[in-house]
């Protein structure tokens, strides 16, 4: 999974790329044209039980990776080609939004950041799909990819993302190849103070995104570099003393895996204990092609246990012996949290 991390200048998206990756300060920040990469592991409690059960030999946790993205030149300003190839490579998009007062004491207005950013995106779609119209109508042959741009065109031309428009999966499928920017899921990510560590978004800013279907969170980057900073042990009670529950990490992960309505299922053994991440809705050899392309193309079938009935239950034989190691075929739909072991035959 990778979330591309976007902003305008003075927001603060680099000092949160940094507390997120826990990579400290990045030489070229601000405006570079480079965007740095960063790597974390996407917690998860299921994870080390198996593992303290199966006591493998090495465990792997899902990983999510963070781009730190040039940002937009500034209202008005445009967003640069590199940076758009670089945003249409994500699989989903974070636009940090300044939430406090500018170094010129300018006040923060993040819902207005967050219509300029979109306002971008839309126009960039919306000459995507206007040079494709132009040419489609002079072929023959594309009426189903035409009539799918026709209404992309028209929610782009009223200044409405093509996220909002509830796409059938067949129609995405007709456009999956432009990878549209404003079809990308979008976290509004509000960087505050330091005493506005623990408030909500502001009603004003709830409100735009709820109509552009955009999850909306907020953080303060300053508190998170220092909760990175901290050994494991006392990062705990730090975050209760600014009235957090957790660092900002696991909850844009966990606000990225809601967006992209991705789930986990894992597989087990003396050798490894892994998790590894599907959509929600996805067949059996689809999951098996996370794991080897190789395994989705020879799929037989799948062994299934239930992580809630396992852990109760302590053991793959106990499972076996009371009938809760299912056998399921290629039309199985995985569920968040199963235990998988894939036959397959090439």
């Amino acid at each position: 999974m990778k979330a591309g991390l976007v902003g305008y200048a003075q927001s603060g998206k680099t000092t949160l790329f940094n507390a997120l990756t826990g990579q400290g300060a990045q030489t070229g920040a601000g405006r570079s044209a480079k965007a740095n990469l960063g790597v974390i592991k996407v917690p998860d409690q299921r994870v080390d039980k198996l593992s303290a059960i199966f006591k493998p030999r090495r465990t792997v946790y899902a990983e999510m990776t963070f781009v730190d993205l040039p940002g937009p030149r500034g209202k008005g300003g445009g967003i640069d080609s590199a940076t758009i190839q670089a945003l249409r490579e994500a699989d989903a998009l974070a636009l940090v939004l300044r939430g406090f007062a500018g170094v010129d004491g300018a006040a923060a207005d993040p819902a207005r950041e967050l219509v300029d950013f979109e306002s971008e995106l839309i126009l960039n779609d919306q000459i995507v799909v206007e040079r494709r119209l132009e040419r489609m109508r002079k072929e023959r042959g594309h009426e189903r990819e035409q009539a799918v741009l026709e209404a992309c065109l028209e929610n782009l031309s009223a200044g409405r993302p093509i996220r909002t428009m509830g796409l059938a999966p067949e129609q995405e499928r007709e456009i999956v190849s432009y990878a549209f920017l404003s079809q990308r899921p979008l976290l509004a990510v509000v960087n505050t103070s330091e005493q506005d560590a623990a408030r909500a978004p502001d009603a004003a800013l709830e409100a735009e995104a709820k109509q552009r279907r955009i999850e909306p969170m907020s953080v303060c980057a300053l508190i998170e570099a220092e909760i990175a900073a901290l050994p494991r042990e006392d990062q705990a009670e730090f975050l209760a003393s600014m009235g957090l529950e957790e660092p900002a990490a696991a909850r844009f992960i966990r606000k990225a895996y809601h967006m992209l309505d991705y789930i986990s299922f894992f597989t087990v053994g003396e050798d490894e204990v892994r998790a590894w991440t599907t959509r929600r809705g996805d067949k059996a050899p689809r999951a098996a092609g996370r794991v080897h392309s190789d395994i989705e193309r020879g799929f037989i079938r799948a062994e299934v246990m239930k992580y809630d009935e396992f852990i109760t239950v302590g053991s793959e034989a106990k499972m076996k012996e009371l009938g809760k190691l299912r056998v399921e075929g290629k039309e199985y739909v995985v569920q968040d949290g199963d235990i998988l072991h894939f036959r397959f035959n090439v």
